[in-house]
């Protein structure tokens, strides 16, 4: 098999790879799936943890590595930690499964480093259509809400309730 069919087959493989915090995610929507390239010896996997320290990176790699090697793909795995991630790097589809899921997905940060995206956000940020302060609830859609606890479910989330509905939810924080 050619390099690319390899890699091909090495992406299909890790598309099926959930974030074991957020089950419904893949680590691609996620953006922590960075790379998949050709090395003299198999292939690489270049992986970014969501922030320095996530207990979750441990078992996201062990994830990458045995799964492949299921499917008899010889591969490493390479953390990456410059650009550090961003959540602006999780895709759309990432988002929409967060709301489905209950979790309110964090506003854009403008830190984004693919070429084209900084822009964008930073757009949104300065217009008067969109203020980074609001948290609109998963459940209802109401921006009524307000912080409970700086911390959730897990470190990357925020606990916030709604004041229309009065249900508790997590809110991923942006950085």
């Amino acid at each position: 098999m050619n390099q690319s069919a390899q890699i091909e087959q090495a992406r299909r493989v890790l598309s099926e790879l959930h974030d074991p915090e957020i089950p419904v995610i893949s680590l691609e929507e996620m953006g922590i799936l960075r790379e998949v390239r050709a090395v003299a010896d198999g292939l690489e996997v270049v992986i970014t943890p969501t922030y320095s320290g996530c207990p979750a990176m441990a078992q996201i790699e062990e994830d990458v590595k045995n799964s492949l090697k299921s499917h008899g793909i010889k591969a490493k795995v390479v953390v990456q930690l410059s650009p550090s991630w961003s959540t602006d790097w999780m895709n759309p589809v990432a988002k929409q499964k967060l709301i489905a899921y209950g979790i309110a997905p964090p506003n854009p940060c403008g830190m984004e480093s693919a070429p084209g995206l900084k822009a964008v956000n930073l757009l949104r940020l300065v217009s008067k259509a969109f203020d980074p302060s609001i948290v609109q609830c998963p459940q209802c859609g109401s921006e009524k809400t307000t912080e409970i606890s700086a911390f959730g479910s897990t470190a990357c989330k925020a606990l916030y309730k709604c004041l229309d509905c009065w249900e508790p939810f997590d809110y991923f924080k942006p950085h």
